[in-house]
């Protein structure tokens, strides 16, 4: 089973509690005006990867405590990320899911991949990105109407302290010389930064 993915990054800090990998999904219906990431929309772009494949790499990383699936929309690709999900689990892994569907529209599909992805994540994080409501006082989101849904008792230590999590980004340069920025914050201004 394959995986359309956008990007991969080992070890972050800044996408989800604690030092994680992340998974950018390639694919987005959604197409949220103002989205932070609309290169990830296409999914014809990005390039494929089996979950076997992307776990051993995760699995023989660097030491994580969980992994962020993000987008994209990692629901349209639930069955291969509850796939994967389910094998970083049973290596202690924790999952912090995005998406830009509300948890009641998942809860309410019939869709088995769909319910089975709900399982195995740790944090369900909800809701489209809105620009009108555009809010990073909260860690991990960038519009006020998305939600913190704590699916598991791992992290109900964090649920009630959220506020003291800043929200922070990191800028890397690839071998090529690319800058690639990841995390939640003002990306205006970071851009500014790189204007020559």
């Amino acid at each position: 089973m394959k995986l359309k993915i956008h990007r991969f990054l080992s070890a972050t800090n800044v996408e989800g509690p604690g030092k994680r990998a992340c998974i950018w999904v390639q694919g987005c219906s959604r197409h949220c005006p103002g989205c932070a990431a609309p290169s990830t929309w296409d999914k014809n772009k990005g390039y494929e990867i089996t979950v076997e494949e992307l776990a051993q790499k995760i699995l023989n990383g660097p030491e994580i405590e969980g992994v962020t699936f993000v987008g994209g929309e990692p629901f349209e690709q639930a069955n291969a990320l509850s796939k994967l999900g389910a094998i970083l689990k049973k290596e202690n892994l924790s999952i912090v899911t995005f998406t830009g569907y509300l948890l009641e529209e998942l809860q309410e599909s019939s869709n088995d991949d769909i319910k089975n992805l709900l399982e195995v994540t740790d944090i369900l994080i909800d809701g489209p990105y809105i620009k009108e409501k555009k809010d990073l006082s909260r860690p991990w989101v960038g519009s006020s109407n998305q939600r913190y849904h704590f699916l598991t008792d791992r992290y109900k230590h964090i649920k009630d302290n959220l506020y003291k999590i800043k929200n922070q980004i990191e800028v890397r340069m690839d071998s090529k010389g690319k800058i690639l920025i990841n995390g939640m914050g003002d990306f205006e201004s970071v851009k500014e930064l790189f204007k020559v």
